[in-house]
């Protein structure tokens, strides 16, 4: 369970190898030691590298744990293979994800619904996997990545908003689902985000940083915040974009 300071002792990160994840792990640390266990592929460089920075941070376990996004199913395995290991856990972080590319996806289907199939069906059975999970034991955060781009969706790139804007809603209503079981759902919400990811894109209004995220997501799990944006200025931003009329949305730049 979380310590007397409420802070995690132990945390599963499904999607280890991303920047934001990473990100994460480190500001967590910094705040006290925690068990660490990383899913991702099996293989991955970069989940290697997450790992040893835990370790070098002081973290008294790291583990991981392999699933293949695009194989739903895999993402459940992993799941309770951690839990299974390892026992409770405090803070399940889901940060996986793809960008993937629009031109591409409007003319390939295919590649469209990898798109969706990594954003939003693997995500949706990390959220059950996890969330049953720690309803049983009745304790517990599990908290999902999202991004702005799923509040009100662009041309620009309306088949990753849309995949996450899909992926919002399931947890906006697994968190509901979970209301008085001891278990809480934590959506956070970045801007733009200048990662390996991003890179080579022009950077939005209020572009940010992984570790700016990462400092964001750390105070919002401190104050038990139940939506985390990032920077904080885009919760009033949106505000105003969600009512804008869509002929004047068209015209937003991509």
């Amino acid at each position: 369970m979380n310590d007397a300071l409420g802070l995690p002792q132990s945390i599963l990160v499904l999607g280890g190898g991303s920047e934001i994840a990473r990100a994460t792990v480190r500001a967590l640390l910094v705040e006290r030691p925690a068990t660490i266990i990383l899913g991702g592929r099996r293989g991955s460089a970069a989940l290697d590298q997450t790992a040893e920075e835990a370790r070098q941070l002081g973290a008294p376990k790291v583990s991981t744990v392999a699933f293949d996004a695009m194989d739903p199913a895999s993402v459940g395995g992993a799941v309770d293979e951690a839990f299974d290991s390892h026992g409770d856990i405090d803070l399940v972080i889901v940060a996986f994800g793809v960008l993937g590319d629009q031109d591409k996806a409007e003319a390939d289907p295919t590649a469209a619904i990898e798109v969706a199939t990594v954003n939003y069906a693997a995500a949706v059975t990390a959220g059950l996997a996890a969330g049953n999970r720690l309803k049983t034991q009745g304790h517990g955060t599990l908290l999902a990545l999202s991004t702005v781009a799923g509040e009100r969706v662009r041309r620009a790139n309306f088949v990753y908003g849309s995949s996450k804007a899909g992926m919002d809603s399931f947890y906006q209503g697994l968190g509901d689902a979970l209301a008085g079981t001891g278990a809480r759902v934590v959506i956070v919400r970045p801007g733009f985000v200048r990662t390996r990811m991003t890179a080579g894109m022009d950077a939005a209004p209020f572009a940010t940083d992984a570790d700016s995220v990462a400092r964001a997501i750390v105070t919002g799990l401190a104050k038990g915040s139940a939506v985390i944006w990032a920077p904080g200025l885009l919760r009033w931003v949106f505000v105003i974009f969600r009512h804008l009329p869509r002929a004047v949305w068209r015209k937003i730049p991509g």
